[in-house]
């Protein structure tokens, strides 16, 4: 079992190095970082599943996100398939917004010489798609 003060202490070396905490998960450790990953079978295959990146996932997170990935494998469904269509569907909500889809219209229907009424409306535009 891995405890905080052996992270904190784990130095990187010449080649990169995996400090175990079990059940599939480590800590693997070389120039660039500490990096959470699990490893775990799936179909008959070994896979690796990248859980994030240390001090911004802690060990306690480390461990609640192998516990999720095992629970998902009990259910025989595949934790970075899980991953991948989580964050998919994080790109596509975020890339269809209003102010995504309206500014994509306007870049659209503008041209060089657009008349006032659509310079106005784009002011418009900008101005409630823009609130924070």
């Amino acid at each position: 079992m891995i405890t905080g003060v052996l992270i904190w202490q784990a130095k990187s070396k010449d080649k990169p190095y995996k400090v175990s905490d079990g059940g599939g998960l480590y800590l693997l450790i070389n120039a660039t970082g500490k990096y959470w990953r699990l490893n775990y079978r799936f179909a008959g295959r070994q896979k690796t599943l990248a859980v994030g990146v240390y001090p911004v996932v802690s060990l306690i997170d480390a461990r609640k996100k192998r516990e999720e990935a095992k629970a998902l494998l009990a259910k025989n469904i595949d934790p970075s398939v899980t991953k991948a269509l989580n964050k998919q569907a994080i790109r596509t909500a975020a890339e269809n917004t209003f102010q995504a889809i309206a500014l994509e219209w306007y870049a659209k229907i503008s041209t060089p010489g657009q008349n006032q009424p659509l310079k106005q409306f784009s002011v418009f535009l900008k101005k409630i798609s823009f609130r924070g």
